[in-house]
Order: C-alpha cells, then structure tokens, then sequence
C-alpha cells in the first residue's frame, strides 16, 4: 500500500510541479530564483519542525559534511535556474537533465574506478544520442526562429550555447554531488531525510547573494492579474498563486520520492523516477503547445529507450516472468 501511495505521489506531485513552473517561466522566463528560494524556505520550516525538532535533534552525518554537498547542491540549483535566461525552452532543459546517467558513468569511472557491463555503455550511448539530437534540433530552431540582421543571429546562437555549457556543468556537478553523497550514506548509513532538511536549510544564507533578483521578482509577481481563490474568498496575484502549487507539489514529489525509496529498491525508483519525466515532457509539449520537430520525438524515444536499459528493466521483467514458470516446472 505505501508503495502505491508514494508512485502516486511522485507522478501526481512532479508532474503538477513540473506544469506550475511553466506557467511561472512562460511569464518570467528568469523567476528561478525566487521559485528555488520559496521551496528550500518550505522544505526547510518542515524539516526544521519534524526533523530536528526544532534544533535539539543532533544529525547523525556531521554538519561539516553537509555543507560541502550544500555547496554543491546550490550551485547546481542556480545554474539550472540562470540557464532559462539563455534561449533555452523548458522541454530541451527536461531532456538535457536527464543525462544524469552519463555523468554519473563519467564521473564513476573516474573517481571510483568503476567498471560497467556491455548493455550500461550502450544505454548511456543512447541516451547520449538522444541528447545530441534534441540539442541540434533546438540550436537548429533558434537560428531559425530568430528574426534580424546576420549578427543578431550569432548572438542568439552564442547566446545558447552559453545556456548549454550552463546546463553540462550543473549535470556533472549534480553527479560529483550523488557521488559524495552515496560515500557519505556508505560511512554513516542512510538518512535521507535528514539530508533533505539540511539540502534546504543550510544553503538559505546563500540567496541573500540573490536577493536583489527575489525582491524584483516579488514585485513583478505583485504586478500580475489578481484572481480570486474561490475556497477562501481572497484575492492573491495569479502569479503567487503558481508560485504556492509550485512549492506546494514540489514537496509532494520530494516525500513522494523518499517514501518510495524506503518501500522499493533502487531499480524501481529510478524506473518511476524515468517514468514520470517522460511524462511531464509529454504532457508540458501538448499542453503548453511547445515546438517540438519528429527530431526531438527522435531524440526523445532513444534518451527513453536508454535509461530503461540502463536500469536493467527488460531483464528483470524476463526473471520476473520466467519465475512463476519454473515455480510450476518444480
């Protein structure tokens, strides 16, 4: 039951998050910031309150620790959030994300000396493809799509790949990041939501950087066609109403996704995990009517393709499946 429970939260809570900051971003194309700042103040009071206690519980993973993977964490937060400001559209950045698997291969190579087997290389080969195709597709549009002299065509086109090189830094850094923090879970056991409450609550010094943005962003969103909230009778910009699902079903998804990995192994969170972000970018291109070429259908098909065969889903299905057979056989 709490299996079922925390898949429907995932889907429900990500899939809904993934729409809000759409809404947020069509609008305000660069009110990542302020979006990152209310949901780490959100997750933060939470784990404050049941996590710590209110501060009198002690972290069973030193604080020195946490910092260091806050640091990280941060930085990767505001790069994907600044790369929005550069010409880059919300399906290209869902897909360009999901190449977490290269760079964790990457990087574990690398760092831990890890070696892989056949069908892990031709997954992240695939997937690798699906990416190139997409990030062509989208290079190949913002030519297009952009009207103007010669000029202003390169400086969109430098523009881009400026958002690019943005969005691989902030890939690999999130890997280096899942890297330190499986060494960490291996020396002092798993608590992921006390790293959850720490992920948030450490870094809220570090928007004060920020703050100019936030407080511009906050009058911008003042500024928004006012809606009434027919349940409480109040009035409240349409702008902070998105903004409060945003923070809302991100924190659904986040417990969502612990839920399911003290119920499920780890093959089957990531399969729920792939699941849902194919989803959300099939539903953000219909619903939200985004230039989509039968390329980046290509190119999404593959990147698909490849993450399952990365999680070994076909040769547990056949084990799965092979296994009532020879229960029956004996």
């Amino acid at each position: 039951m709490g299996t079922v429970f925390a898949i429907v939260l995932v889907f429900v809570g990500c899939c809904s998050n993934v729409v809000s900051l759409e809404l947020l971003v069509r609008d305000f194309p660069g009110c990542g910031n302020i979006v990152t700042f209310a949901q780490f103040v959100f997750i933060a009071l939470e784990g404050f309150v049941f996590e710590s206690n209110f501060g009198r519980k002690k972290p069973a993973i030193p604080v020195s620790n946490y910092v260091i993977m806050v640091t990280m964490f941060f930085t990767v937060s505001v790069i994907n959030n600044y790369a929005l400001n550069f010409n880059i559209a919300m399906p290209l950045h869902m897909i360009f994300r999901s190449g977490s698997l290269i760079a964790n291969m990457i990087l574990g190579i690398i760092i831990l000396k890890k070696r892989y087997s056949a069908s892990k290389y031709l997954s992240i080969a695939l997937v690798s493809v699906g990416i190139f195709i997409c990030t062509i597709m989208s290079a190949k549009q913002v030519n297009i799509s952009n009207e103007g002299s010669e000029d202003q065509g390169f400086y969109a086109f430098m523009h881009w790949l400026i958002g690019i090189a943005m969005l691989t830094f902030a890939l690999l850094m999130s890997a280096r990041m899942g890297i330190f923090q499986e060494t960490l879970y291996k020396q002092y056991g798993k608590h992921s939501k006390e790293a959850l409450f720490y992920n948030h609550c450490l870094p809220l010094p570090g928007f004060l950087l920020l703050s100019t943005d936030i407080y511009n962003h906050c009058i911008y969103f003042n500024q928004s066609t006012p809606v009434l909230l027919p349940v409480v009778g109040v009035t409240m910009p349409i702008m902070w109403v998105y903004l409060l699902i945003n923070v809302i079903t991100q924190y659904v998804c986040i417990r969502g996704v612990f839920i399911l990995t003290t119920e499920c192994a780890s093959l089957t969170v990531t399969l729920v995990v792939t699941l849902r972000k194919f989803l959300s970018l099939i539903f953000s291109i219909m619903y939200f009517q985004n230039p989509f070429t039968t390329w980046h259908w290509l190119g999404t098909a593959v990147v698909f393709v490849g993450t399952l065969l990365y999680t070994e889903v076909w040769s547990s299905l056949q084990t799965a499946l092979r296994g009532p057979k020879e229960k029956k056989a004996e």
